[in-house]
């Protein structure tokens, strides 16, 4: 399998799915001549040791909104990996969920926690089922809860029990040697936010480097488990040394520089494309508005060289 894939509809609250402005934007992404997208939509816990996950009835996006958006990129030819993600309230980053290693721990928070989490999944896992999504994802950058293999393999296999289709995990650029229980999925994911730039403005020969050299890594692990790889995150904003971390949001101060983000699309297509190893992208993000405002230094490619980039390749067949 190759993925031409964009994420979309990260920002989505409660009902915005389903506006005309949705629709546009979903009949933009599809002008890319992509054929997948990742719909990634959050489901909050309170802090990151809390152990109940449950929708806030003001912003979390309703079954209906999920239903209508598969729908949607259905009818635009366009393939859907449903990924629910988990989110904190207090803004802790998801990668930072854990509970200490004790015997209550073990026996009380993990057991709870982990119950409260297959119970999410199953339940938009039965939604991609009933949609006919084609592929299903079972976490995002977990990585405090990557250890509890054995929490993990009764999760999974759960919802194989309600999902029929491909699943795949997403893990954190770098931590893909760190995951035991690839076996237990069918496509290897990763966050692939590396560096690949030392300054600002970084050539786009330079950031084809860096790449090849981060691929070598990739497909060792790939090798290693006998199981494709796909970058189920991977982006660059438009801003001035973004390249040098990719899943930078925060720097608002960085001046506007839509070429430093097409270089580092350009250079990623060059490095990964052809390898057989490798299963494909979805780029981050496709927002479910459009932007309305210039410059834009975000993830979005909307109006930006980037997007050019992206239609050019998506143009192709692999070799």
């Amino acid at each position: 399998m190759f993925i031409k894939g964009f994420t979309y509809g990260f920002d989505g609250r409660r009902g915005s799915y389903r506006t005309d402005e949705a629709a546009v934007s979903m009949e933009r992404l599809a002008l890319l001549g992509g054929d997948w997208a990742a719909l990634a939509f959050t489901v909050m816990q309170d802090t990151f040791s809390s152990t109940a996950i449950r929708p806030d009835y003001r912003y979390t996006v309703t079954d209906r909104d999920v239903t209508e958006a598969v729908d949607n990129l259905h009818r635009l030819g366009i393939k859907v990996c449903m990924k629910p993600i988990v989110n904190c309230m207090d803004g802790v980053w998801r990668a930072n969920i854990t509970f200490p290693d004790t015997e209550w721990g073990n026996r009380g928070y993990w057991h709870d926690w982990f119950s409260s989490y297959t119970g999410f999944l199953c339940h938009y896992a039965e939604i991609a089922e009933e949609t006919g999504c084609e592929m299903f994802c079972v976490g995002c950058e977990m990585l405090g809860t990557e250890a509890k293999e054995e929490y993990w393999r009764e999760t999974i296999k759960a919802v194989r029990e309600v999902y029929h289709g491909p699943l795949v995990y997403n893990t954190n650029h770098g931590h893909e040697a760190d995951v035991n229980w690839w076996d237990a999925v069918d496509y290897l994911g990763t966050s692939a936010y590396y560096r690949v730039a030392d300054r600002p403005c970084e050539t786009m020969e330079n950031m084809k480097a860096a790449w090849d050299t981060h691929k070598e890594s990739l497909r060792a692990i790939s090798e290693r488990f006998n199981k494709q790889i796909i970058f189920m995150e991977i982006g660059c904003r438009s801003a001035s040394g973004c390249a040098m971390m990719p899943y930078d949001f925060s720097h608002k101060e960085f001046p506007y520089d839509e070429d430093e983000q097409a270089n580092f699309y350009e250079s990623c297509f060059r490095s990964m494309w052809d390898e057989p190893w490798f299963a494909g992208f979805f780029w981050w993000d496709w927002y479910t508005n459009i932007p309305s405002h210039s410059p834009e230094t975000g993830f979005s490619i909307v109006g930006k060289k980037a997007e050019n980039v992206v239609k050019n390749w998506y143009s192709k067949n692999r070799s």
